[in-house]
């Protein structure tokens, strides 16, 4: 599938696969001025692009692994979810749940974007639904 993306700046970098399995195209910071990830706080990061996602996809984007794990830098609506008539510039918040402020560099990996196929759903009144083993048992009900 191609996907038409314009760089807002000459410099802004594609997104890319670092590997031939993986499922998420590195995004990569544009961040030509010092940005800081300040404790406890969200901030904006601009990616630079704007994409044409074709009608009937999505875009989901994740937090990287090794920000979270050892910097502890999250995505707060993880996972974030940019719909295909959306045209303006990416960025991705950037929560910070360390206690120790973070920059954010140019060309920095940020985050994961990963392509998906949007599903409508038709909502079908119904007065009853089918039972299963779980039934209506909510939050832990399975177990910790």
């Amino acid at each position: 599938m191609k996907i038409s993306v314009q760089k807002i700046h000459s410099d802004s970098v594609l997104p890319e696969l670092k590997t031939k399995g993986s499922a998420g195209y590195d995004l990569f910071a544009y961040a030509k001025e010092s940005m800081t990830a300040e404790p406890m706080k969200v901030c904006l990061v601009p990616t630079g692009l704007r994409f044409e996602i074709p009608e009937g996809f999505d875009f989901e984007i994740r937090p990287r692994s090794g920000l979270s794990t050892k910097h502890m830098l999250l995505i707060p609506n993880s996972p974030g979810t940019i719909d295909s008539d959306y045209r303006g510039e990416l960025f991705v918040p950037i929560l910070n749940l360390s206690q120790e402020a973070f920059p954010i560099t140019h060309g920095m990996r940020i985050a994961q974007l990963l392509t998906r196929k949007t599903i409508h759903a038709e909502w079908v009144i119904s007065d009853s639904l089918l039972n299963t083993e779980r039934g209506a048992g909510g939050f832990g009900s399975t177990g910790i």
